[in-house]
């Protein structure tokens, strides 16, 4: 569900190349969710290897990092630790969403309808830690490094950002935003042409950077004021919201009274609530602070014996991919030469 700011947030369209030579820092979870919700079958059902193991994720670790190194972007893929207490509500939601999902995934394929199959299909996606681990693993094949969050991945990627290690964070998620996090750019990891569901036809999905600061400027609030309206619309801490508050209400409620404790018709359900405790997670995150962010050599051999190997890719598909990959920075370390000739 999430939270639903796009409305409020100043979003530019951008597109992928205006991020060459710059760190961006990627909710992993979030992508690699997209990856899984996304690669499958004409039956909904994920990829697998000749094991029956998911390669939906690794298929999409691949395919966009590679684009990515061949823009000469520099990704950071940022994992997710223990979730905060007060997230149990929301994850207990997911888990019954799927379950109803998994259900009507089933009766959809008993009646040959397949393209519901697979839209149901798509609200399924679990992310097991082995997952997890095998998505570290291969990004080290990449030389792209990976950073272990204590809590919220998107709060680290957030603080990157505000440290000077990251130019942008890279999430669907506007929690970004309430994180503080300097520039927030969606559709990093799943631009790009779509087919829309149940038509026979593509969309075309271009990436676009919300900055805070321009944000905060053009709706005249404060981050932490940000954070109120957010409560009040409802975020992971508070999935329920307030009854009849939307974005523009929010806005208004929190312009006029400054802060959630001012707003005289809230009260009772404020008081339901902990909403200091879900400021401070937003205001006073649990983050990683990283030093420095290192970037190694690509492993060409290792990723073709990982994926043809292990994973049962196509040797050609890989071959093709890769040679594209080493192509793009072959010529980006000749231009370097050259300008510094």
């Amino acid at each position: 569900m999430g939270l639903d700011l796009k409305q409020l947030c100043v979003r530019e369209r951008t597109n992928l190349e205006s991020f060459t030579s710059k760190i961006v820092a990627i909710d992993a979870y979030n992508a690699i969710y997209q990856f899984l919700s996304i690669i499958r079958g004409p039956d909904g059902l994920p990829l697998t290897d000749y094991n029956g193991k998911i390669t939906s994720h690794i298929s999409g670790l691949f395919y966009r990092n590679i684009n990515f190194l061949s823009l000469g972007i520099k990704p950071v893929y940022v994992f997710d630790g223990r979730p905060p207490s007060l997230k149990s509500a929301e994850i207990q939601r997911r888990k019954q969403v799927k379950k109803d999902a998994t259900i009507k995934y089933e009766k959809a394929i008993s009646e040959g309808n397949y393209a519901e199959a697979k839209k149901f299909a798509q609200q399924t996606s679990v992310l097991r830690d082995d997952m997890v681990e095998e998505s570290k693993k291969f990004l080290e094949l990449f030389g792209i490094p990976s950073i272990q969050a204590p809590s919220e991945g998107e709060a680290t990627a957030a603080h990157l950002t505000t440290t000077g290690k990251a130019y942008a964070s890279a999430s669907q998620d506007f929690d970004s935003m309430l994180f503080g996090t300097k520039r927030l750019v969606r559709n990093f990891t799943n631009s790009g042409k779509r087919k829309l569901p149940n038509r026979n036809t593509t969309i075309e999905i271009e990436p676009e950077i919300i900055q805070l600061d321009k944000t905060l400027t053009e709706l005249g609030v404060t981050r932490e004021q940000l954070v109120d309206i957010g409560i009040l619309i409802g975020t992971d801490f508070n999935p329920d919201g307030f009854e009849r508050i939307g974005p523009k209400t929010a806005l208004k409620m929190i312009k006029d009274h400054g802060r959630l404790e001012d707003v005289s018709q809230i009260q009772d359900k404020l008081s339901e609530i902990d909403y200091q405790q879900i400021r401070d997670i937003f205001l006073k995150p649990q983050v990683v602070d990283v030093p420095e962010i290192k970037f190694g050599d690509v492993d060409y051999g290792g990723i073709v014996n990982y994926l043809t190997k292990e994973r049962s890719f196509s040797l050609d598909r890989v071959d093709t991919s890769l040679n594209r990959l080493k192509k793009a920075l072959e010529k980006k370390s000749q231009n370097l030469e050259q300008w510094f000739k």
